[in-house]
């Protein structure tokens, strides 16, 4: 995963890291945004119909081993799971392709994002940290709907829906090219909790539910694929496509155990463009740039683990 060569857009990556630092802190080997979470492994096994879609080799495959991590927002490694800034959750998936080779899927649980480039969502973030956004939000309509969209706690992370920020160009075995964008059900069905509900939750309560509901059979979600119509925006994050847009089940996740924490696992960095033949990323300015994020996070958590790590028991 190769840091782009646009050096704007890695100033910016670093700018929008420096941000986070200063609005939640400094916590060597957490990730800045999303820092609470939790890995899991499991199964990615592909419907029928999505080789109609792409000829991507976990889909050419019955199954593919995944490692995934469910989390809070925010980069506060100990926020409360039952306070509203706890939203939204977060979903990555790696796809295990081969030895060092792999796609991931990277989600939230709010549908789209408050800003179409990564210089507005500086800004934003700005602004928040201020104390008083209403300047910015007034002037950008998308970040104010974005804020004002609910953000519901859910009874579980199984019980979450989950959406990439950004569309990508799928590909078929026989050119066939189209733009989707993942959304991830839970196969338990969503279900959400009133303000009073969570408030009375403990403030572990969605990663203790997870490793009890884990222990007694997997955790299933369903992925699926929402299809741009020809002239529907594939490269603003921040417009929603009409809800008559078709869905292609991609296929079904299973997640069976909590993946060890050790440093192998806590080295993991999630990347936001696919990068594997029959997925390619679209023409969002936002993909670059959280690519470049979350690389260069990720060193920087590297680092710190491999500081924490007594040499002798590193990998």
């Amino acid at each position: 995963m190769p840091l782009p060569s646009d050096e704007k857009v890695v100033r910016l990556a670093n700018d929008l890291l420096a941000q986070f630092d200063a609005m939640f802190g400094l916590h060597p080997g957490f990730r800045p945004a999303h820092a609470k979470g939790m890995m899991l492994s499991g199964t990615f096994t592909p419907s029928a119909e999505s080789a109609s879609l792409t000829r991507a080799p976990h889909v050419a495959r019955s199954s593919t081993p995944v490692t995934a991590r469910l989390s809070n927002g925010t980069g506060l490694p100990s926020i409360p799971d039952n306070i509203p800034d706890a939203n939204p959750r977060g979903l990555a998936i790696r796809f295990h392709l081969a030895d060092h080779v792999h796609t991931d899927i990277v989600s939230h649980s709010t549908d789209g994002f408050p800003t179409r480039t990564g210089e507005e969502f500086l800004a934003f973030l700005r602004a928040a940290a201020a104390g008083d956004p209403s300047a910015f939000l007034s002037a950008h309509p998308a970040a104010l709907a974005f804020v004002q969209t609910p953000k519901p706690s859910p009874e579980s992370f199984a019980t979450e829906a989950y959406f990439a920020v950004t569309a990508f160009r799928f590909v078929n075995r026989q050119g066939l090219q189209q733009y989707g964008r993942y959304r991830i059900m839970p196969g338990a069905g969503v279900r959400h909790l009133d303000d009073a509900a969570a408030k009375s939750k403990s403030e572990n309560y969605l990663f203790d539910e997870l490793t009890k509901r884990i222990a007694q059979g997997p955790v299933r979600f369903n992925i699926h694929v929402q299809i741009a119509k020809e002239g529907d925006p594939v490269n603003d994050a921040t417009i929603h496509w009409p809800a008559d847009r078709p869905l292609v089940h991609f296929g079904t996740l299973d997640l069976t155990a909590k993946a060890p924490d050790d440093e192998e696992h806590r080295r993991i960095i999630f990347d936001p463009i696919p990068r594997v033949d029959g997925i390619e990323a679209s023409g969002d300015p936002l993909l670059e740039l959280r690519a470049a994020i979350y690389l260069l996070s990720g060193r920087r958590r590297r680092q710190a683990i491999e500081a924490q790590t007594p040499t002798s028991h590193r990998v």
